[in-house]
C-alpha cells in the first residue's frame, strides 16, 4: 500500500509539472552553460517552447541540438548591446507569437577588491548584470500587460542579500536587482504579471571562471566553492518548482549549506553576519 502511495505522488507529482510548462513560451538568457544550459534541458523535456541567448551562437546551436531540436530558437544576443534590445525582444515574441516567461540568467562575476576595481568594471558589470535585465523586462511589459498574463524570472545570487569581500561590483548589481523587481512586482501584480527572484548558492557552473578581475580580465579559475557547488541540474530543477509556485523569492542550491545559513543570519542577526562575512574566502 505504502508503494502504491509513493508511486501515486510521483506520477501526480510529474504530470503536474509537465503539464504546468508544455507548450509555454519560455526565453532564457545566458543559455549557452551552466544552470542556463541545464534550464533549457529540463523545459525541453517538459514541452515548452524556447528562445535561448547568449553571445556564443556556436554554443547555443550545441545546446539546440543536446536539448532538444523543434522547439528551441535560437537568439543570439549581447547582454551589453542596450541598442539592439528592441529589434531582440520583437524577435523573441515572433519566433512564437508569445513570451509566458521571461528566464534572466545571463551574467559575470567578479573578484577583485574595492580600490583596485576600475569604473570601467564595475559598470560593466552593472549593465550585463542589472540594466540589461531591466531594460529587456521594460520591453516586454507592454506585450504581458495587453495579455494580462506573464512571468519574469530573476536569476540572482545569495550575494544579492549578503556582502563579502572581492564581490562589491557583483554583489552591488545583485541587490539592485532585488530592489527594482520588488518594486516592479507592487506595480503590475493587477496585470497578472508575476516576479520571482531566485538566490542560487555555490553551483557548480563557469560562473568564477568568467569572472572578471580589477582591470576586466577574466579571471580563468575555478573556485574551491565554486568546484565542489550543488549541479547545475539539480538547481534548474529546484528554479522550476519555485517558477510553477510563483515563488516571490527563492534560495537554490544545496540545503542547509553556509550559503543558506548566511542568508538567514543576515536576516536575523546582521551584526553577527558582518563578523562572519568579513573573513569570507570567496572561491
Amino acid at each position: 500500500m505504502c508503494c502504491f502511495h509513493a508511486t501515486f505522488r510521483y506520477l501526480a507529482t510529474n504530470t503536474l509539472h509537465l503539464n504546468f510548462f508544455t507548450n509555454k513560451v519560455i526565453w532564457i538568457t545566458g543559455a549557452s552553460s551552466g544552470i542556463g544550459e541545464a534550464l533549457t534541458c529540463k523545459l525541453a523535456q517538459d514541452g515548452a517552447k524556447l528562445i535561448i541567448s547568449a553571445r556564443r551562437e556556436e554554443e547555443l546551436k550545441r545546446v539546440q541540438q543536446q536539448c532538444g531540436g523543434a522547439n528551441v530558437f535560437i537568439l543570439p544576443l549581447d547582454l551589453e548591446a542596450s541598442d539592439s534590445f528592441p529589434a531582440k525582444v520583437q524577435q523573441a515574441i515572433a519566433a512564437f507569437g508569445q513570451i509566458d516567461i521571461m528566464i534572466h540568467n545571463g551574467g559575470i562575476s567578479q573578484r577583485s577588491y574595492v580600490k583596485d576595481t576600475l569604473p570601467a568594471v564595475q559598470r560593466k558589470v552593472m549593465e550585463v548584470d542589472y540594466f540589461s535585465y531591466i531594460e529587456l523586462t521594460r520591453l516586454l511589459l507592454p506585450h504581458w500587460q495587453q495579455r494580462k498574463n506573464g512571468h519574469v524570472v530573476v536569476i540572482s545570487s545569495v550575494m544579492g542579500k549578503i556582502g563579502t569581500p572581492l564581490r562589491s561590483a557583483y554583489a552591488a548589481a545583485k541587490h539592485a536587482l532585488h530592489g527594482f523587481f520588488d518594486c516592479l512586482r507592487t506595480e503590475v501584480w493587477k496585470d497578472n504579471i508575476k516576479v520571482t527572484l531566485i538566490m542560487p548558492g555555490y553551483i557548480r557552473t563557469q560562473v568564477s571562471l568568467n569572472a572578471v578581475t580589477a582591470s576586466g580580465e577574466k579571471l580563468n579559475q575555478v573556485g574551491k566553492n565554486i568546484g565542489h557547488g550543488y549541479p547545475a541540474d539539480k538547481t534548474a530543477e529546484q528554479i522550476l518548482k519555485a517558477i510553477q509556485k510563483g515563488k516571490y523569492e527563492k534560495y537554490v542550491g544545496r540545503p542547509w549549506s553556509q550559503e543558506w545559513m548566511a542568508l538567514h543570519i543576515m536576516r536575523l542577526f546582521p551584526t553577527l553576519a558582518f563578523k562572519v562575512f568579513k573573513n569570507a574566502v570567496p572561491g
